[in-house]
C-alpha cells in the first residue's frame, strides 16, 4: 500500500489534506490540518499519513515531535515520536477492510523506521465505525456522554435527568437567552470565562490556551465551530465552544460566570446547541467526560444522556526498544540527579516525556 505524508504547514499537501476531509461525509474537524497544526510547536511537524484503498480512504493526522531535551540527545542523529491533538484522533477511515488496515500499519510502521520514530501515543476517536483498529495497546481512560441527537426533541427532553428539565425551565423563566455566534465575534467575553473557569477549577496549565490559540480557531477552520453564548440582560454569562464535524457536535471548551450560576444557564445553553445540532441533520453531540473516573463533571453530563455512555480509549506502543529503554534510562537518572527519590510515574507515556521534578512538562 502506498502512503501519502502530508504537511499542514505545506500549502500544496495542506490543501490536497483538506479538499480530502471536505469531500468525507463525516468530516471530522480533529482531521483537519489546520486543528492538527493548532498543537504542533514550531520544532513538530504537524502530519498526515493518507491512502487509498479499493473502498474508501485511511487518513492518520498525527504532530510529530523531535526527541529534544538535552539529557536525551546522546546520540548525533536526532530521533522522534508521535502524539495526537488533544482531542479524538487516531487513524479514521471511510470504508477500509482488515485487510487494508493490516497494509497500512504496514506501509506506516517501514515509514516510521526510516524516521527513527521510537513511540506512538494517540487519543482515540469514541466511534469505531470511523476509525481504524490501532496496532498499539489500547487502553481507556474515561467514560464519555454523547447525546444521540437523531431520536425526537420530545424523547431527548425525557432522556433528561430530572434536575436538567427544572435548571432549563429556571434559565427560562430568569430571561436567559441564547445567541449563536459562528464568527467568534464575542470572542473577547468567551475568553475571558472560559479563564476564570479554569482559575476557579484549579485546572492544569495545559488547559490555560492563550486568545491567540482561539483566534486561530475562528480564522483557519471556518464553518467548523460556533459559539454558544447564554446572556442576561445581555451580558455574556456562560459560554461554549461547540466543534462542528459532519456528523458530530463537541463540546470543546467553555464556562459560566460564577455570580450567575443561580439562573442555571449552563443547561438551556447545552439544551440549545441539541436543538441547533438536530435542525442541522447532526447525529450526535460529544459532551465528554470528567477529570477523573464518575467526578462531579461527569455526573453533570451524564445527567443529559445517562444511556449514551461511550468508553474513550488511547493507544500507545513502542517502535524502536531498544531506543526507547535507553531513553527512559537517561530520564530516569536525570530525575534521580535532581531528586535522589524521584519516580516516573508509569501510567505517563511515553515515559521519556513524564515531567522531572521542578521542570515543566513536555507532553505525553
Amino acid at each position: 500500500m502506498r502512503i501519502s505524508l502530508w504537511d499542514a504547514r505545506d500549502p500544496e499537501t495542506a490543501s490536497e489534506w483538506r479538499s480530502r476531509c471536505a469531500n468525507w461525509p463525516a468530516r471530522e474537524v480533529f482531521a483537519d490540518p489546520a486543528y492538527v497544526r493548532l498543537f504542533a510547536t514550531e520544532r513538530d511537524q504537524p502530519l498526515a499519513a493518507f491512502a487509498e484503498t479499493d473502498s474508501g480512504f485511511i487518513l492518520y493526522p498525527f504532530v510529530l515531535r523531535p526527541i529534544a531535551a538535552p539529557h536525551l540527545c546522546g546520540q548525533s542523529r536526532p530521533s522522534f515520536d508521535i502524539t495526537s491533538a488533544y482531542g479524538y484522533a487516531g487513524a479514521f477511515t471511510s470504508g477500509a477492510t482488515d485487510v487494508d488496515a493490516k497494509s497500512f500499519w504496514s506501509a506506516f510502521d517501514e515509514l516510521c523506521r526510516e524516521r527513527r520514530v521510537i513511540a506512538e501515543f494517540t487519543r482515540l476517536s469514541l466511534f469505531e465505525s470511523e476509525r481504524l483498529a490501532p496496532p498499539a495497546l489500547m487502553t481507556q481512560k474515561l467514560t464519555n456522554v454523547v447525546v444521540d441527537l437523531r431520536m425526537p426533541e420530545d424523547q431527548l427532553w425525557r432522556e433528561f435527568e430530572s434536575k436538567v428539565r427544572r435548571n432549563v425551565n429556571k434559565a427560562t423563566r430568569s430571561g436567559v437567552q441564547i445567541e449563536v455566534d459562528e464568527d467568534g465575534r464575542r470572542l473577547t467575553d468567551f475568553v475571558r470565562i472560559y479563564t476564570d473557569t479554569m482559575r476557579r477549577r484549579q485546572a492544569a496549565e495545559n488547559y490555560y490556551f492563550p486568545r491567540s490559540f482561539f483566534e486561530a480557531i475562528v480564522r483557519d477552520l471556518p464553518g467548523q465551530f460556533t459559539f454558544f453564548h447564554a446572556l442576561h440582560d445581555g451580558r455574556v454569562i456562560s459560554t461554549e465552544l461547540v466543534l462542528v464535524s459532519g456528523l458530530s457536535l463537541y463540546f470543546y471548551l467553555g464556562g459560566t460566570d460564577e455570580a450567575f450560576f443561580d439562573l442555571r444557564p449552563n443547561e438551556l445553553l447545552k439544551f440549545e446547541v441539541m436543538r441547533w445540532g438536530r435542525a442541522r441533520g447532526k447525529e450526535r453531540y460529544v459532551l465528554g467526560g470528567g477529570y477523573a473516573p464518575d467526578d462531579g463533571i461527569f455526573r453533570y453530563k451524564k445527567a443529559f444522556a445517562p444511556q449514551g455512555l461511550l468508553p474513550y480509549h488511547v493507544a500507545s506502543r513502542v517502535l524502536d526498544a531498544e531506543r526507547y529503554e535507553s531513553l527512559v534510562r537517561a530520564h530516569l537518572a536525570e530525575g534521580r540527579r535532581r531528586d535522589e527519590a524521584w519516580q516516573p510515574d508509569d501510567s505517563f507515556f511515553p515515559t521519556y516525556r513524564r515531567p522531572l521534578p521542578s521542570s515543566r512538562p513536555e507532553g505525553d
